[in-house]
């Protein structure tokens, strides 16, 4: 299971982000949908793909990596990496969106499918939501359908390649279709719970959600 870690300190970039939920920075309050519109509101595109974390970058080997799942579920997973690597491979394209307005077309992802992860774990059926648990202490929460995404996965390859570490690697999550925040990075654990739980920036004033096409920046929106 996940240590027990403390969240990370406040840092400038932190302290920034939790400025722009209460002044509601970068909203237009208009909606579109995906299928009208692939760029969503407010956002911007981007040929490179920025790096934004909490200041800290956990150097974690494939040989120490674990993934953990636990909670509300029929069989609790401890996969090392083999046993991982093991499981069914999926490749997705998909689009990314930041809340901090910038979106980049057509990543390649390879990785496990959540579908494949929620088949192996089984969870119970008053499971509804997931924690995730990263190894540099960060926590982000997602409705179980949210997680259950058609095109999500924990992906370890971006572009053919192993993901870096400065994006993630050895394994974050990716649900494309809401804010690049709640795809979290460093994943370390996932746990299922009958009741929400909000994470790092749920609770500094981001939504819990994070619709890009309903534009659900912030909580207040």
């Amino acid at each position: 299971m996940a240590d027990d870690q403390e969240p990370p300190p406040e840092s400038k970039l932190t302290r920034s982000k939790e400025r722009w939920a209460r002044e509601g920075r970068f909203l237009t309050g208009r909606i579109s949908r995906p299928e009208e519109q692939r760029l969503p509101p407010g956002q911007h595109l981007t040929r490179d793909w920025p790096t934004l974390d909490l200041g800290l970058t956990p150097e974690i080997s494939r040989e120490r990596w674990r993934l953990d799942v636990y909670g509300a579920v029929e069989h609790p997973v401890f996969w090392d990496w083999t046993q991982f690597t093991a499981q069914p491979q999926s490749q997705f394209i998909s689009d990314i969106h930041c809340v901090t307005t910038w979106s980049r077309y057509d990543n390649q992802w390879q990785g496990l499918a959540t579908r494949d992860l929620l088949a192996a774990c089984e969870p119970h059926e008053d499971a509804h939501f997931v924690v995730l648990h990263s190894y540099d202490g960060y926590t982000t929460n997602l409705a179980l359908e949210d997680f259950a995404a058609e095109d999500a996965l924990l992906a370890h390859s971006w572009s053919g390649k192993p993901l870096t570490e400065e994006h993630g690697g050895p394994v974050r999550l990716v649900v494309p279709h809401l804010y690049f925040w709640k795809s979290a990075k460093w994943l370390q654990a996932i746990e299922f719970l009958t009741r929400d739980a909000p994470g790092y920036w749920e609770v500094r004033g981001y939504h819990n959600r994070g619709d890009p096409w309903k534009e659900e920046r912030y909580s207040g929106d």
